[in-house]
């Protein structure tokens, strides 16, 4: 792209850029794969004749879009085969994301995790729709559906994204205070401390891809999970620290083991206690932790 610094096209997909990488972001789940897309739309829009786009906004998130839901039929299968449980990449985030609080809730771990459970075009369809306010008409020219085919897939991917996601959007600040008691609590294996801060049917989900070892399924209630927790901060020899910064518009732990990064833990917070942690082990996973990734939904 840098061979054509100056064309027209280049300047409208950069300016475009990050509500681009949000779409394929939120669609996807993975930030290697989303900036596949971006390449792919580049290059469909290179060869595009700008006299003819009326809307170039629109005219890029059709194609991105529709190159993301090729990719979600492939990444089905990719998952399918994925050791253990699968989470998102995690991606490090600006603190003005975490402010806008639309914006957060869409890139949370937890409610990624609700739109695993859609189907590609319902996916596709809630996220265009209940995120990015899009028209109808415009979806069903997108996905290759009748507006009123696009109609009964966005209310049936809303109610079921409805009756799984968090009941209450909590604040940045309430969050970061549940996190911090979890903090000190983990730093000081301190099981009780544990045992305050996690809801009572809390579940954590870890994602070792395989690679790094994690439990093979998710792990429920206070009780299993503080225990877990405390049994692996005991492990001798281990110097183990946890520093705050924001995950996904949410603030999460980096994990460090013996000064080297061993994940990000991110979590879901319901009426001041942890009902989610997310852990993401796999080093492939990792790579969007060091410098910000830049999210819009405009």
């Amino acid at each position: 792209m840098s061979d054509h610094a100056t064309d027209p096209a280049t300047e409208i997909f950069v300016a475009h850029r990050s509500l681009l990488f949000t779409v394929a972001y939120e669609m996807l789940g993975s930030a290697a794969d989303a900036e596949d897309v971006l390449q792919e739309t580049w290059l469909r829009w290179v060869k595009t004749d700008l006299e003819q786009v009326h809307d170039q906004r629109a005219y890029l998130v059709r194609i991105t879009t529709r190159q993301s839901l090729n990719r979600l039929r492939s990444l089905k299968r990719r998952k399918e085969a994925y050791v253990g449980p699968w989470l998102p990449e995690p991606l490090l985030t600006a603190p003005d994301v975490a402010e806008d609080v639309e914006l957060a809730e869409s890139v949370s771990m937890a409610l990624m995790l609700v739109l695993e459970t859609l189907s590609p075009t319902e996916r596709v369809v809630f996220v265009l729709r209940e995120v990015f306010e899009v028209g109808y008409d415009e979806i069903a020219a997108t996905v290759g559906k009748s507006p009123a085919a696009v109609r009964q897939i966005a209310y049936r991917a809303r109610r079921h994204v409805d009756a799984r996601r968090p009941r209450e959007v909590v604040s940045s600040g309430e969050a970061r205070a549940v996190l911090e008691s979890f903090r000190r609590a983990l730093g000081a294996g301190d099981l009780r401390g544990l045992l305050d801060v996690l809801a009572p049917q809390v579940v954590l989900v870890s994602d070792g891809g395989g690679i790094k070892q994690t439990p093979p399924r998710p792990i429920s209630t206070a009780d299993k999970v503080a225990r877990f927790i405390a049994g692996g901060i005991g492990k001798a020899g281990v110097t183990l620290t946890a520093d705050l910064t924001v995950v996904n518009g949410s603030p999460a732990l980096v994990i460090r083991v013996d000064g080297e990064i061993d994940g990000v833990m991110a979590i879901s917070v319901e009426d001041a206690r942890i009902t989610g942690l997310y852990y993401v082990r796999n080093p492939q996973k990792l790579t969007r932790i060091a410098a910000e990734t830049p999210l819009t939904l405009r």
